[in-house]
């Protein structure tokens, strides 16, 4: 498998692997511009030459838009490998790349996002048990931080205390997001709209910036859903999907 460097030079032309291929669509304009405006600090995106969801996406932990104190590691926003891409090595090509360019960069180690039990949008934790990963950190929700550093004594990352405690302080449903996920900029509208329609009570708040997205009240910021100041899930809903979680309270 050959694999591509989406940088600023080519994001226009090259396809980013997790949303649909029109560069006129919000979901692609959307996670382009969240990408593009993150190259400075450092963002990677590697990616597969072929069309498809296989590519890492990683950052130096100090400019992660999540909640972690993990100065000197990387941390891997998305490792997503699937369809007829799996089962053929690519994960572990991608892994091993991210690995290289972190050690080069003398780097700590990798850090990343997971659970006891696979969830939606997370890194399997069979995959990271199985490559060396071990859990450094839990939320209260179960939403682990994984690491593999590249010393023994290295410093454990850990979660802030705001994303170790996750809670809002409103009633109905609130969610918090950020359009380093491409999905979110189609379907949180939609959300919004089924929730009006419905007299559903409903607030949406976008993560504007790395500062914001580090004091957040959960560790993951991509897509963090409340009800009545408790964490629920960060599952992407569509109107279907979050009027049968309705359906459910």
């Amino acid at each position: 498998m050959e694999y591509v460097k989406v940088t600023k030079e080519n994001i226009e032309t090259e396809h980013i692997c997790c949303a649909i291929s029109n560069n006129k669509d919000v979901q692609v304009s959307s996670k382009k511009s969240w990408l593009s405006e993150r190259f400075d600090d450092g963002l990677v995106f590697l990616k597969s030459v072929e069309r498809g969801k296989c590519f890492i996406e990683y950052i130096p932990a100090e400019h992660a838009w999540v909640p972690i104190d993990a100065d000197g590691y990387t941390y891997i926003d998305c490792l997503w490998v699937s369809g007829s891409f799996k089962g053929h090595g690519y994960s572990n090509d991608l892994l091993d790349a991210c690995v290289n360019d972190s050690k080069e960069q003398g780097r700590k180690g990798l850090c990343i996002l997971s659970s006891e039990k696979k969830k939606p949008f997370l890194a399997d934790p069979k995959y990271l048990k199985y490559k060396g990963f071990t859990v450094c950190d839990e939320a209260d929700n179960g939403i682990q931080l994984w690491y593999l550093p590249f010393d023994k004594n290295a410093d454990r990352p850990a979660f802030k205390p705001c994303a170790k405690h996750p809670h809002v302080d409103e009633d109905g449903f609130v969610l918090y997001y950020t359009y380093q996920c491409p999905f979110n900029a189609k379907y949180v509208p939609i959300v919004e709209q089924t929730a009006k329609e419905n007299g559903i009570k409903f607030k949406a708040i976008r993560l504007q910036s790395r500062e914001e997205a580090q004091n957040a009240p959960t560790p993951v910021t991509t897509y963090a859903l409340f009800y009545n100041g408790k964490y629920i899930t960060n599952e992407q809903m569509n109107d279907t999907k979050f009027l049968k979680l309705v359906s459910q309270k």
